[in-house]
């Protein structure tokens, strides 16, 4: 597998935040968005077996890891990746962009799905594989990253259509300002929560945090 970077820092996104974490982060990504914050990952790394892997986060004292990208899904053993991970007694999250289905991905209660849909202001919001959020349950999320009302209108739509079973988050897109956002979901009264990206805050844009 090709391998960009991992790193040992806290989960910055979503329902796990502030959890100590490990991070793989696999390098390639089969999007284009706009706001993208890991250009890096779309093509540099090394090449790492599954075992150096292992060897390489049984560095840490932490059962928390996150396989992130990049796109994870875009590099076709990330499934066996996952299963060895789980088979090792590590908690998993694996953070998906929703595009490539995620069918063959192992069901297991040590597995936590995180599932972006993109909106407009992405500039991917064509690519979705929208069968994905069938497959998300009460322990997964859905995230939505929201530019403006724009994306935020069409992630109401997106939960009003399809009536996801998980966490649904919602993260203004510079990770920080969230009152403007806040409000909206707050004068809709929807059931979401609105989340920073705790690593921008604690850390800024410092690559590996």
């Amino acid at each position: 597998m090709k391998i960009n970077e991992i790193f040992h820092s806290i989960q910055g996104e979503g329902a796990t935040m502030g959890i100590p974490t490990v991070f793989i982060r696999l390098t390639g990504c089969n999007l284009d968005c706009i706001w993208c914050d890991t250009e890096y990952a779309k093509n540099q790394g090394d090449k790492m077996s599954i075992p150096q892997i292992l060897d390489e986060i049984g560095k840490y004292k932490c059962q928390q890891v996150c396989v992130t990208g990049g796109e994870p899904m875009y590099q076709p053993e990330t499934p066996k990746l996952i299963h060895t991970l789980l088979d090792n007694g590590y908690l998993v999250t694996l953070e998906t962009n929703g595009s490539i289905n995620l069918e063959n991905l192992e069901c297991s209660p040590y597995l936590m799905i995180s599932m972006d849909i993109k909106c407009p202001g992405s500039g991917q919001a064509d690519k979705m594989d929208f069968s994905n959020i069938e497959l998300l349950g009460p322990t997964d999320q859905l995230k939505f990253i929201i530019s403006s009302q724009e994306d935020y209108d069409y992630a109401k739509g997106i939960l009003i259509e399809y009536q996801p079973d998980c966490v649904i988050v919602m993260t203004p897109v510079d990770g920080t300002d969230l009152k403007e956002l806040a409000e909206w979901a707050l004068r809709d009264g929807i059931d979401v929560r609105v989340l920073p990206q705790l690593h921008k805050i604690i850390w800024g844009d410092e690559r590996g945090r």
